[in-house]
């Protein structure tokens, strides 16, 4: 890639390295730098005597009785020391407002000791024995609370768990942890429907994911590691310099790494274990479905996550599995209109990609400060009569809220895929009825992994070509390897909230491959705005821990987690499905051979089929409410 340099400054790893938190902007609350003291790289030991350094921003003049606001990280916790920057702001605005705030480097990273197992190796361990630390010092009150996003979620997702007494409370923010605990078997926030989130993946691991890290030699003591910290610099490491959208081709998948000459990390690993293999729960701390919870818990999320699904489950499985009634009856989501970790990014015109949602901002830092005084200070401020669920309903343009996900009054419809034979492309026959087919022929399509369809938007966009988000769909809609599906105009608003789901009924003379669904608004003007999209590997169509290949020109159910979205489709406007068999590189490509794809070099095109007649009514199910 040529402009190497600019692409780093403006993906910063797909907003996972520079969206490590919601940026926090200026809004209700101040932030008085002048009331704030750093006490840099004190070295907290964890249980098997690994030193874990952090950075405590302290409030000038306060010597005891201090509650503590955790926020660990993999990406250098000394990033955060300048006030300048929107990151580090709110190690500033939750100090100069009375809490200490402790930023960690995590096991292995930076100035920490030990090796780095990411995404979640030690980090529920460590998480753990840091409050325990933090809650045990004379100048505390005992009470400590979690915070951050992305990578900085997943971290306070896997120690729940484990229940410390002293954690009284966390804000996890597009960080679920809820791998095989929801069925879908979703694990780092990348795999869906069977396929891995490729781009993104490709990108933090070479950069983020590296399992050694240049730091102070283990063993020094406190002093001596501030002392030389003021000449080391981490960011120093020479990584590869890579041309990143050739790399997302390469094959085979799991020597991405080998190719560039990655510094070590668990690339391979990672795509290459089995979902039933235990090492996604015993070693790498995903949920499992026996975890029990007991610590009051704001989650966040935004509808252009990956995972935004998995966080909203995520909020309702820590309700479920409370052991006391104050953790049970704690639990709050709110869901932004935007893309990962930029809950900040709104504004009175607020844009997503390339769609307006109108003023969407929320005080985000008033809504922190009263959630953590409620629960580190004892504050009565009535953060906790808020609604359980606030959702900002786009194409509406307002937060609304619930005490219950899904909302009371949703509908489910069934909204059926039709044609003449020729959907291929938005220049074809398709289109949506509410009412169920007849004899119709069935619409096919050529997949070639060799020409896939291109990712235009979505949960992460591409970090190269076009931003996350919602963008117009006409260059993926004019190829004849996508399906197009149009319903008739919008005679009156139409407000789906809720989880999404496509059924679809289908044939290949392949072994196995991929379906690709989104659900589009196409607005008067013609422009047709991505909403929600996702995949399944057909493989895993009776479940994701075991592989049942397909028969050339059998029909298979599939039902494909479309995910979940609140927006209103608007008079004059109509519904659209995309249908396909690539969204690259969103996802890695299936290479139809039957094979482990991982481990391939070599492929075949397929002819996919997609049925919609009385037999096999293809279709979506939208969660309707009704007005």
């Amino acid at each position: 890639m040529k402009h190497i340099t600019t692409i780093y400054k403006r993906t910063a790893i797909i907003g996972l390295l520079l969206l490590l938190i919601a940026p926090m902007k200026s809004n209700a609350t101040e932030m008085d730098t002048s009331k704030v003291e750093l006490k840099k790289s004190v070295m907290i030991p964890m249980r098997d005597g690994i030193r874990l350094s952090t950075d405590l921003y302290w409030p000038k003049g306060s010597e005891k009785d201090l509650p503590v606001i955790l926020i660990r990280t993999p990406y250098n916790k000394n990033s955060f020391r300048n006030p300048k920057n929107d990151r580090s702001a709110i190690a500033y605005m939750f100090a100069s407002n009375g809490f200490v705030v402790a930023i960690q480097d995590c096991r292995g990273k930076h100035e920490s000791e030990g090796i780095y197992s990411p995404p979640a190796g030690q980090e529920a361990e460590d998480g753990y024995d840091a409050v325990d630390w933090l809650s045990k010092q004379e100048w505390g009150n005992g009470n400590v609370g979690t915070f951050g996003c992305s990578y900085l979620g997943e971290v306070q997702a896997a120690q729940a768990p484990l229940m410390h007494p002293n954690l009284k409370c966390m804000v996890p923010q597009n960080g679920p942890m809820i791998g095989a605990a929801n069925g879908q078997y979703r694990y780092w926030s990348g795999w869906k429907g069977g396929a891995f989130d490729l781009a993104a993946g490709i990108e933090w691991y070479l950069r983020a994911g590296v399992k050694y890290s240049l730091k102070p030699p283990q063993g020094l003591s406190e002093c001596e590691v501030q002392a030389i910290r003021e000449f080391y610099t981490p960011e120093a490491t020479n990584l590869p310099k890579v041309d990143l959208e050739k790399l997302n081709w390469h094959l085979p998948l799991k020597d991405v790494m080998k190719k560039v000459g990655s510094a070590p990390n668990d690339w391979e690993k990672m795509v290459t274990t089995d979902y039933s293999d235990s090492w996604w729960h015993d070693v790498m701390g995903y949920y499992d479905g026996t975890e029990k919870i007991n610590t009051p818990a704001l989650h966040m999320t935004t509808w252009f996550d990956i995972s935004v699904s998995e966080s909203i489950y995520e909020f309702n499985y820590f309700r479920e599995n409370s052991v006391t009634k104050n953790s049970a009856n704690n639990q709050f989501i709110i869901v932004a209109p935007a893309t990962h970790c930029g809950f900040t990014d709104m504004t009175e015109n607020s844009i997503i990609g390339e769609l307006k949602v109108g003023d969407a901002r929320k005080e985000w830092n008033d809504i922190y400060l009263k959630w953590f005084g409620y629960w580190l200070k004892g504050e009565d401020n009535g953060i906790t009569d808020m609604p359980k669920v606030q959702y900002y309903a786009m194409g509406d343009n307002k937060w609304k809220s619930s005490d219950v996900w899904p909302l009371k009054n949703t509908t489910y419809k069934e909204y059926y895929l039709r044609s003449n034979g020729h959907a291929n492309s938005r220049n074809g026959d398709g289109g949506i009825s509410t009412i169920s087919p007849g004899n119709e022929p069935f619409d096919s399509f050529v997949y070639d992994p060799g020409n896939p369809v291109p990712t235009v938007g979505g949960p992460r966009g591409t970090s190269y070509t076009t931003p996350s988000g919602s963008i117009d769909q006409t260059p993926v809609e004019i190829r004849n390897d996508v399906l197009v599906y149009t319903g008739e105009v919008l005679e009156e608003d139409l407000q789906v909230t809720g989880q999404l789901m496509a059924v679809f009924y289908v044939s290949s003379n392949a072994k196995d491959t991929d379906f690709t669904v989104k659900l589009v608004d196409v607005q008067p003007d013609g422009k047709a705005y991505n909403i929600q999209s996702s995949i399944l590997r057909a493989r895993y169509r009776e479940g994701f821990t075991k592989k049942v290949w397909m028969e050339k020109d059998k029909v298979y159910k599939l039902e494909i987690d479309l995910n979940a979205t609140s927006y209103m489709f608007k008079k004059g406007h109509r519904l659209r499905v995309q249908v396909s068999s690539s969204n690259f590189p969103l996802y890695d490509r299936n290479l139809n051979t039957g094979g482990n794809n991982y481990d391939e070099t070599e492929w075949v095109v397929a002819k996919n089929i997609i049925h919609h007649s009385k037999r096999y009514p293809s279709h979506i199910v939208l969660p309707v409410i009704e007005r």
